[in-house]
């Protein structure tokens, strides 16, 4: 187990750090409407994005220190792009389903299905993917420069394990883009016509 740990040392952070945001996550609600504890909700949840920073300073630290970068530290840039770009709204979904349980707060409401409403709720979800895949490029671009690699060539975005990293998350956002936002832009799903009887 130790030999794992330290081979994979990074792995192990990542996924302590998805454990963290959960059980971060959970506790700062579990205070805020359970234990009615606002303060001690705000700082637990405030340490959310503190989980993050973690990550990435250990991946930069440990290419810094001679480790070529790999399939786990483009990884982590993705991870870190997308736990900033859609951490804030899974931290709302679930505060707005505790608040419902717990504060008589109003009930979820349910994303658009149709129309207009649809095509800005495709627009909006899809933003944050590019955010997320623009910090997850722009890291793996910090790791690869501490590291001291050379750009590649375009081959190597698909091959090379940390380079790919990069390429999936361009990939998945294009591929985003085409079935959300553009399609619903194109032939925006329409709410069927009542029966008549």
């Amino acid at each position: 187990m130790g030999d794992f740990v330290r081979e994979n040392a990074l792995v192990v952070l990542i996924a302590a750090c998805e454990i963290g945001f959960w059980v971060l996550l959970g506790a700062g609600l579990l205070a805020r409407y359970v234990l009615r504890l606002k303060r001690t909700s705000a700082v637990l949840l405030l340490l959310v994005p503190v989980l993050d920073l973690v990550l990435v300073t250990a991946s930069i630290v440990d290419v810094a220190g001679g480790t070529r970068p790999g399939r786990t530290h483009g990884l982590a840039a993705v991870y870190l792009g997308v736990t900033i770009a859609f951490g804030h709204s899974m931290i709302r979904w679930a505060d707005v389903r505790m608040a419902h349980r717990f504060a008589d707060g109003p009930a979820p409401v349910k994303p658009p299905k149709f129309g207009p409403a649809k095509v800005a709720h495709e627009w909006r979800e899809w933003r944050k993917m590019l955010v997320a895949a623009v910090i997850a490029v722009v890291v793996v671009a910090v790791i690869a420069v501490v590291a001291g690699l050379g750009v590649p060539a375009p081959a190597a975005w698909l091959s090379d394990p940390f380079w790919a990293w990069g390429a999936r998350v361009v990939l998945a956002t294009v591929i985003w883009f085409a079935v959300g936002p553009l399609w619903t832009t194109i032939a925006p799903p329409r709410d069927r016509e009542p029966s008549r009887g």
